[in-house]
């Protein structure tokens, strides 16, 4: 049978106060009350805890050693106490974001840790696919996706959208060029990012909708990897133009007949949303977009 948390506390305290009136005093409850606990833990097992007598309580030779737990017991909780507390005051802890583009995120993330530079903050990233399974599968407190989620389980807060751009590299024949059109990329060689990507997808569907061909050049995973592609002379790229960048090696072209834009939507689970850590880094995303209003 499981020993009784409020038994244990009312004996813990009596032991160490050496009083059923002062434990009472300690523990804001009434003398008999405490007395009832104690009484009820002896009876429960069957021992004897405490000598009683008129004028004092003395601890019982079982009463001594289970007095040496439950001061491990309570020192413990106190420890677990002070470790929710703190945490809760965002004194300590740790805050995990799944990303698609870390860009769209780190200026609140720069404000999150002068704030509380308490907690450890951890930044992953993936593809829309990946963050979004992170987040399901609990290994991340926040994800950053390239689309608008369609979930109920989601909360979600759109940062931004953008058009897609082509991108080459300098010495390619459309360097010069100001934009394209979709036609331009009708079996052109393509640097396409992994399945999952969204602005694979989007790409995709804008060039069946147009009845183009789509001809890989080569397939990457990553923006990293995608743009030494195209510096390299592989192929030509697509990205969301807020995520470009400046890199003096490439060219970036406004697709004039696209429409599609590329959103960035923070999302996290609603059972999750309102933690403290969510919930203020969330309040701190907010504040940042009612400023830019």
């Amino acid at each position: 049978m499981q020993v009784s948390h409020s038994q244990l506390k009312a004996f813990h305290a009596v032991a160490v106060h050496g009083s059923f009136t002062r434990a009472a005093e300690r523990l804001f409850l009434t003398q008999p009350a405490v007395s009832d606990q104690v009484r009820k833990l002896e009876e429960r097992y069957g021992v004897l805890l405490f000598h009683r007598n008129k004028r004092s309580v003395r601890l019982t030779e079982l009463g001594e050693r289970l007095l040496a737990v439950t001061q491990r017991l309570f020192v413990v909780e106190a420890e677990a106490q002070e470790l929710l507390e703190s945490s809760s005051s965002l004194q300590t802890g740790s805050l995990t974001l799944a990303v698609d583009a870390p860009v769209h995120v780190l200026p609140q993330v720069a404000r999150f840790c002068r704030r509380y530079p308490g907690i450890r903050v951890r930044i992953e990233t993936g593809n829309t696919d990946e963050c979004l399974q992170r987040l399901f599968d609990y290994q991340a407190d926040l994800a950053l996706l390239g689309r608008p989620p369609s979930d109920e389980r989601l909360l979600s807060i759109t940062l931004r959208s953008d058009p897609i751009v082509v991108f080459v590299s300098r010495n390619h024949p459309w360097a010069e060029r100001e934009f394209i059109r979709l036609a331009d990329l009708d079996d052109a060689p393509l640097v396409l990012r992994e399945q999952g990507s969204v602005t694979r997808q989007m790409l995709e569907a804008e060039m069946q909708r147009a009845g183009l061909n789509i001809r890989p050049a080569i397939e990457v995973e990553g923006r990293e990897a995608s743009r030494e592609a195209v510096v390299a002379g592989i192929g030509v790229g697509v990205v969301s133009s807020a995520e470009f960048g400046a890199d003096s090696r490439v060219h970036a072209l406004p697709i004039v007949d696209c429409d599609w834009r590329m959103s960035e939507t923070l999302v996290c689970l609603r059972e999750q949303s309102t933690r403290r850590m969510v919930a203020t880094f969330l309040e701190l995303v907010n504040e940042d977009l009612d400023a830019a209003d």
